[in-house]
């Protein structure tokens, strides 16, 4: 399976910058669900509110699905690879 991955950077209510990937599958083109998958993560970071647009959300490029993605894409439709100012 070829999953598609979303490069995302977001600034946090604190003014700092969080960078996550959304990885999805590469079927799954359509933006809005992709900014809908961001935007539920950011959420769960208490940056609900934050903005989340093609400005902050690019899609990056396709790569092989690797094991861990696995049971969270097959879940949830996604998964979130954390890069830099997740915490």
């Amino acid at each position: 399976m070829e999953v598609a991955v979303w490069d995302t950077y977001v600034t946090k209510k604190d003014g700092t910058v969080m960078h996550f990937d959304i990885i999805a599958p590469s079927t799954q083109r359509d933006t809005l669900v992709i900014h809908n998958y961001g935007r539920d993560y950011l959420r769960t970071k208490g940056q609900e509110g934050q903005p989340l647009t093609a400005a902050e959300c690019r899609f990056c490029h396709v790569e092989q699905l690797r094991p861990r993605w696995a049971e969270e894409i097959r879940i949830k439709g996604y998964f979130i690879l954390e890069m830099e100012g997740c915490e």
